[in-house]
């Protein structure tokens, strides 16, 4: 065997090895879409001046807030997202509304659900905290609704019993978390039902019986303070419905993209936001009135001063039809809720000025 062939049979193996180091981490599977947004900073062009002043803002307005927020901007024209905390998981409370409202939007795509199906809802499908189908049972005796006005009330009023029912009828907790992880959105837990995710946050185990009158809170009364304190931190450390900012602003994204339903279903939904009554005074209260907020909000429990969970999250569109998704997530503080409403209103008029610091440019559906 000549010298040259030699070095060839150990030259050629010692060369695919090093072929193979090089190439081997490009064979494996995708990167989450969340780590991809998250290293968008790195990734992405530079800021330009009007994002790099946006982005100071955002810092400025979480690092001076007395209580841990996160807060997430992402321009859609420019597909570039700023954030403070953004990638931590912040409680979402009724903010998990809008995953079930998707899901059962799907369910409707799909052809497994018609809105205008008839639904009676009686005292055993109540819930608790706010709920206005509660007064119309208690007169009544029944409720009846077609899915189209449950998904209504569950948005704009933020109802947890028409939100529960809905809940069920599409299969329930894990159906909304496979929807969710089936478009790229597996960082966001939906979490249960208002009944077991309320309950355990008090300390409690849900009985129908709190459904009624002021029996919720009084047995909440009656849960011991070290009991109280370890379900109220342990909710904290770790929420069962927790979602990062950053992940709810990518969703957002989505659905006014309309990569999330049908052209029929994403307008219906985003009309549907258009119309929340709850948090008139948080993001909506910043944006000049001739901007468009479609927007949800999520309210949690208190315990010893201290609130679990205070948020809005939406999409802002100007004038000139250029959208921006938003999403401020207070953990936790013992901040009066006006200043948390200020708090919120500031982001959103960052975003304003930041808006009117762009060339005028055909607006995106990024």
């Amino acid at each position: 065997m000549t010298l040259p062939f030699r070095f060839l049979l150990v030259a050629i193996p010692v060369l695919l090895l090093a072929l193979l180091v090089v190439w081997l981490p490009h064979l494996q599977a995708p990167a989450d879409p969340l780590v991809e947004q998250a290293s968008e900073a790195v990734e992405a062009p530079p800021l330009t001046p009007a994002q790099a002043a946006l982005d100071r803002a955002i810092s400025r307005i979480g690092g001076t807030f007395d209580g841990h927020v996160g807060i997430a901007v992402r321009d859609l024209a420019a597909r570039r997202t700023l954030h403070f905390n953004g990638l931590e998981q912040f409680p979402q409370q009724s903010v998990s509304k809008l995953w079930v409202a998707l899901t059962a939007l799907d369910e409707v795509d799909a052809g497994r659900l018609d809105l205008g199906e008839m639904v009676r809802i009686r005292a055993g499908d109540l819930t608790v905290f706010h709920q206005p189908i509660r007064d119309i049972v208690r007169r009544d005796g029944s409720f009846s609704a077609d899915y189209a006005e449950l998904v209504e009330r569950a948005i704009t009023q933020s109802d947890n019993t028409a939100n529960d029912r809905i809940l069920r009828r599409v299969g329930g907790p894990a159906a909304v978390q496979d929807f969710l992880d089936t478009h790229g959105l597996s960082s966001i837990r939906f979490g249960t039902d208002e009944r077991s995710k309320q309950s355990a946050i008090a300390g409690l185990e849900w009985r129908q019986d709190y459904a009624q009158g002021p029996a919720f809170f009084e047995a909440r009364d009656e849960v011991s303070p070290a009991v109280r304190r370890s379900a109220f931190e342990a909710y904290l450390a770790d929420p069962l419905d927790g979602a990062p900012p950053v992940a709810v602003v990518g969703a957002l994204a989505k659905l006014h993209r309309g990569e999330l339903l049908s052209p029929g279903s994403t307008s219906l939904l985003l009309g549907t936001l258009a119309r929340t009554r709850s948090g008139p005074q948080r993001l909506k209260a910043g944006a000049p009135e001739d901007w468009t907020v479609r927007h949800k909000t999520g309210t949690g429990q208190f315990y010893d001063g201290e609130q679990s969970g205070y948020n809005d999250i939406g999409l802002i569109t100007s004038p000139a039809g250029r959208t921006y998704a938003v999403a401020v997530m207070i953990a936790r503080t013992r901040e009066p809720t006006p200043v948390r409403m200020e708090m919120m209103q500031e982001v959103v008029r960052a975003v304003v000025r930041y808006d009117e610091a762009l060339p005028a440019v055909a607006p995106d559906a990024g």
